[in-house]
């Protein structure tokens, strides 16, 4: 089932060139920092909010997501762990970056992040809409680096699910380019 996002206001495209883009993810491209073990960061992506990824030594995780191709994203929807029963787990501060590879977690205090998010429990429910990026900075993604800096209140973070939605950006395989002759 493709679930459908509404393009950004003033956006030329339509609904339906907003789809959740599960497929579009590279997993050798993804990685974290500070994931515990028992919950990784594949969890994420299996939905199932009861697996999901958990930090391990304190609050704060890095998510790392790559693209199999570029990709237009529209919005990204978090959602809460274990069906919102931990709320202290929830994350409140997420620091987007784009296009940004090997991100440590001095990057993430030196670097400007694309955008900044601040959740509320109500943002995590899995009902809630996904969260609307600013479009124009996400025209162009290969990689997106999710920084979680802080929760709200828990000694560790969690995340249950994340879901892109966008589109692929049109381009030309060139390996796939047949030699003529």
């Amino acid at each position: 089932m493709t679930t459908l996002a509404q393009p950004p206001n003033g956006a030329t495209e339509t609904a339906e060139t907003f789809k959740m883009i599960p497929l579009e993810i590279d997993k050798s491209e993804c990685y974290a920092k500070n994931e515990n073990p028992n919950y990784p960061m594949s969890n994420l992506f299996i939905g199932d909010t009861r697996l999901g990824c958990k930090s391990d030594a304190d609050e704060q995780i890095i998510l790392h997501v790559g693209f199999q191709e570029f990709v237009k994203v529209h919005s990204i929807k978090f959602t809460h762990f274990n069906l919102g029963l931990d709320p202290e787990l929830n994350p409140t501060t997420i620091k987007l970056y784009v296009n940004r590879d090997s991100m440590g977690f001095e990057d993430c205090d030196d670097v400007d992040p694309t955008q900044e998010i601040e959740l509320t429990a109500e943002n995590l429910a899995e009902g809630a809409a996904s969260v609307p990026l600013k479009y124009v900075k996400f025209q162009r993604v290969k990689s997106i680096t999710i920084f979680v800096e802080d929760n709200m209140g828990g000694d560790v973070s969690a995340l249950g699910m994340l879901k892109f939605f966008g589109r692929p950006i049109a381009t030309t395989d060139v390996s796939k380019i047949k030699k003529s002759g």
